[in-house]
């Protein structure tokens, strides 16, 4: 059979979803992982006496107690939020497997 010159494969596939969602939620993670790591520098820092210098924050030991809480708390769903982004870029919508079964690629 022969084929005109026009013929386009890409055509006949139906278009992928659009990634680019989930690569800024990944980035956001990732920001947010980021942020968390530095602020737990920071509270860590305050409990042990050696308070940053960054203006307006309290020294305080129960300042430093907050802070560190919190910013593990943001470092979490930093992670969380990443790795569920990661997961769902590297798993397309063609086949439906168990995430156990699939190849582990990190």
């Amino acid at each position: 059979m022969k084929l005109s010159g026009d013929f386009d494969a890409r055509r006949l596939r139906p278009r992928g979803p659009r990634l680019w969602r989930w690569r800024f939620g990944a980035a956001l993670g990732a920001l947010f992982a980021i942020l968390g790591v530095l602020l737990t520098l920071a509270g860590a820092a305050i409990l042990l006496g050696r308070p940053p210098l960054i203006a307006n924050l309290e020294a305080s030991t129960g300042a430093g107690l907050v802070l560190l809480i919190a910013s593990l708390l943001l470092l979490l769903l930093g992670l969380l939020i990443w790795r569920a982004c990661r997961r769902r870029l590297r798993c397309s919508d063609d086949l439906s497997l168990a995430p156990h079964l699939l190849k582990k690629h990190d």
